[in-house]
């Protein structure tokens, strides 16, 4: 078995990832002279944020950019590339939980990466995945 990619190597991930998104969405708002509080702003931001989260991994066979940049890939449980449903299950549902328990889940996932020796979050469980370096 892989071994699992480690809470820190995963944050740094997400942070490339989340400056990336923030460019993009700049970019955006200067060529189009949107309103930075608008909901055309916000809306944009959810729907590339989604993409970019489900789509690409989907894609790219379990990397985001940042992922790529540390190393680190989304696989299925069993090691194949992880599908459309997966991503959608660990990167737009399993959110929901974590904004319906106001951020506790969230907190825990990120405690069950640091502490469990598989380094899965609740939403690898939920999605049948893992974070794995790179093969």
């Amino acid at each position: 078995m892989e071994n699992g990619a480690g809470f820190w190597v995963r944050l740094g991930a997400r942070v490339v990832d989340l400056i990336i998104i923030g460019v993009i969405i700049f970019l955006f708002i200067g060529i189009f002279s949107l309103d930075t509080g608008s909901r055309a702003v916000q809306s944009l931001e959810g729907v590339f944020s989604l993409l970019y989260y489900v789509l690409l991994p989907v894609i790219w066979t379990g990397y985001t950019i940042g992922k790529r940049a540390f190393g680190i890939r989304i696989i299925n449980e069993d090691g194949a590339d992880v599908g459309l449903f997966q991503m959608i299950i660990r990167d737009f549902l399993t959110p929901i939980l974590y904004a319906v328990t106001l951020g506790l889940a969230a907190v825990v996932s990120a405690v069950m990466i640091g502490v469990r020796e598989d380094k899965k979050a609740i939403h690898d469980i939920f999605a049948k995945t893992r974070v794995v370096y790179r093969r």
